[in-house]
């Protein structure tokens, strides 16, 4: 997943409780001579229409996460996000979630806070593997 401001990548897990509700969270890590970074995040997904290959869905996700800032020191920001997204799944390889969204969210990054569209396409949002 790379859906920061601070364009740390991360890794997305996502436990699906059940055919409508859906736990996920972010964990990123970046270790330098200069200092660590972290990501850590977590997201609650509801789907609101689901077909064989694609699923519609609601998102409401929070995330906490350490960059650089202008003096190269490490500063905290986060970010609140309220989005809608697909999951679609090709044939034969129903074990690769595909997803993009699109919403709303505040985001508090460099010592402003925002309050900003958003839109992750596939690359950006996540690719998941179900068991």
């Amino acid at each position: 997943s790379n859906s920061l401001p601070s364009e740390m990548n991360t890794f997305s897990l996502k436990l699906q409780r059940n055919s409508s509700t859906s736990l996920g969270g972010i964990f990123g890590v970046d270790s330098s001579p200069d200092g660590s970074l972290y990501a850590l995040g977590i997201k609650g997904y509801r789907v609101i229409y689901d077909e064989p290959q694609l699923n519609f869905y609601s998102a409401l996700g929070a995330n906490m996460f350490t960059y650089f800032d202008d003096s190269k020191d490490v500063a905290q920001g986060s970010t609140v996000d309220a989005t809608f997204g697909a999951e679609f799944m090709f044939q034969g390889i129903e074990s690769l979630g595909f997803s993009f969204e699109f919403g709303i969210g505040i985001h508090n990054y460099q010592d402003e806070s925002h309050i900003k569209t958003i839109g992750y396409n596939v690359l950006q949002s996540a690719i998941h593997f179900y068991l």
